[in-house]
């Protein structure tokens, strides 16, 4: 058939024209881009999943950097207390110094006062001025905040806990187990009686604690007062302190818990000593129900072991240490240490030793905004004032003229005020270094994998192919000109009726 006012063939070649030039076009573009899904139309779907990947790209993406400035910043807490930890450490120098009265001035002795108080002052510079991007550290203002403590806590440490807004965490114990001393009972009488006339006939025996053991030797006559005046004049060389009581002497631990013991080895005891036993304690330090025996036929030393603290917080079982039960879960990390008074460490009970009401250093370890994600760190204030125990002291009571200065002072207590402030800032040092390690140096591993793996999968939806684009491409170009030919062709068709016009 031979038309001239429509073209059929053109107008099928100039569609196909049209829609090799926009797969020529597309080509062009995702070639020009590098991605495969410029908009909707090109993967409705794909352009869904992509931007999903995207958004969880954007939040991993602010997730590390938040993990990575956490460590920034624990890194500067950690510098701050290993500086702490160097100047306690010249502390406990200094004590041990002082300690040697012989051959030392009154003038060296002051000197090495005045160092301790420059380094107490030290500290509390430290302390205060530690700082992040103007963000202070080491002052207390990271630490949690607590109200409503028990009378029957002692003292207590908050390391972590999770809370939602302003709500407040009650920290609940159930003591399951009394802490107890480690005890015995040497039945002597009102005095030593070693049954005989014979002076050289003396109770002999070795006392064993936990920090140390001596040999006691007492004639008889000794009353028992006097012999437990002599075994607390080394009561710290042995963690055993003696009460004379009627006619029973009373052996205790001077600390409670499972590594405090109380041992007694006789070593001489006349044959004929006179009515002198050995008991156990009982679960209430009491004598204990059963007789073990008469002193002069102990061929072994005799053993009695303390008991720590059991406990449950929070529903979760408490590790005891003597007076204080520790928890260490995602939830909740505190330590809580209980007085000896009646509802306290000795007795079995419950009580809410306090409520965490707010407080920590916060920080958000992962893609999403939630209490999953965010762990709170409790940093105390690291001035002098507040390093050291509520047993014992703190540091600044080391400074002069204080009742610990190194001086006129006890100098058993400043011993036990520095090594208790070193061991609380080891503590936390450890704290941080293990929150480093396994909290944000494994979130930073973990996210920084998942970022791979999510780029790549994004990558493989929306990036373009450019092998295959190529090919695409040729192709596209190909069919294009092959189109024009034809349209060119189409075109020409018409021409053909003229033919049909002409006289012949």
């Amino acid at each position: 058939m031979s038309r001239i006012n429509t073209n059929v063939n053109a107008l099928i070649a100039q569609r196909i024209l049209r829609a090799n030039n926009r797969n020529l076009a597309q080509s062009l573009e995702r070639l020009s881009t590098g991605f495969r899904i410029n908009r909707a139309s090109d993967d409705p779907a794909g352009l869904i999943a992509s931007e999903n990947l995207r958004a969880e790209k954007s939040a991993l993406s602010a997730a590390i950097g938040n993990a990575q400035r956490a460590e920034q910043v624990t890194n500067i807490m950690e510098g701050g207390l290993q500086e702490i930890s160097t100047l306690l450490q010249e502390v406990q120098g200094l004590i041990g110094q002082n300690a040697s009265e012989a051959g030392l001035s009154t003038e060296e002795k002051e000197t090495n006062q005045l160092q301790i108080d420059q380094i107490i002052q030290a500290i509390d510079s430290i302390a205060s001025n530690t700082t992040f991007n103007g963000v202070k550290l080491l002052n207390g203002s990271h630490d949690f905040q607590v109200a409503a403590v028990d009378g029957n806590v002692a003292d207590f440490q908050v390391h972590g806990a999770k809370f939602v807004g302003n709500t407040s965490v009650d920290v609940n114990m159930v003591v399951t187990q009394s802490a107890q001393h480690a005890g015995l009972f040497m039945l002597l009488g009102a005095a030593v009686d070693t049954g005989g006339n014979d002076p050289s006939e003396r109770l002999i025996f070795e006392l064993a604690g936990a920090k140390g053991t001596r040999e006691f030797s007492f004639g008889s006559g000794t009353a028992i007062a006097s012999v437990a005046g002599a075994i607390n004049q080394l009561k710290d060389a042995t963690g055993v302190s003696a009460v004379a009581s009627g006619t029973y002497l009373e052996l205790k631990s001077t600390e409670y818990g499972s590594d405090q013991f109380v041992s007694v080895e006789l070593k001489d005891t006349p044959p004929a000593m006179v009515g002198s036993l050995v008991r156990t304690m009982d679960t209430n330090e009491n004598f204990f129900g059963g007789l073990i025996g008469d002193l002069t036929t102990f061929t072994a030393p005799v053993r009695d072991t303390g008991q720590d603290i059991g406990a449950v917080v929070n529903g979760i079982t408490a590790s005891g240490n003597g007076l204080t039960a520790s928890v260490s879960s995602g939830a909740l990390d505190v330590s809580v240490t209980l007085d000896t008074a009646a509802g306290g460490a000795t007795t079995v009970g419950s009580l809410t030793a306090f409520s965490i009401t707010g407080g920590g250093a916060k920080f958000n370890l992962g893609p999403q905004v939630n209490i999953s994600n965010q762990v709170r760190m409790g940093v105390g204030n690291m001035a002098s004032r507040n390093l050291g125990s509520v047993a014992n002291g703190f540091l600044d009571e080391l400074g002069a003229g204080q009742g610990a200065n190194i001086v006129t002072g006890n100098l058993d207590t400043a011993q036990q005020i520095a090594d208790d402030a070193i061991s609380y800032v080891s503590q936390l040092r450890g704290r941080i270094g293990a929150f480093q390690s396994y909290k944000v140096g494994s979130a930073i591993r973990s996210m920084s994998v998942g970022l791979e793996n999510l780029t790549a999968a994004e990558s493989a939806i929306r990036d373009t192919d450019f092998a295959v684009e190529m090919s695409n491409l040729v192709r596209n170009q190909i069919l294009v000109q092959a189109t024009l030919s034809v349209l060119s062709i189409a075109n020409a068709n018409p021409q053909n009726v003229l033919a049909l016009l002409q006289p012949q």
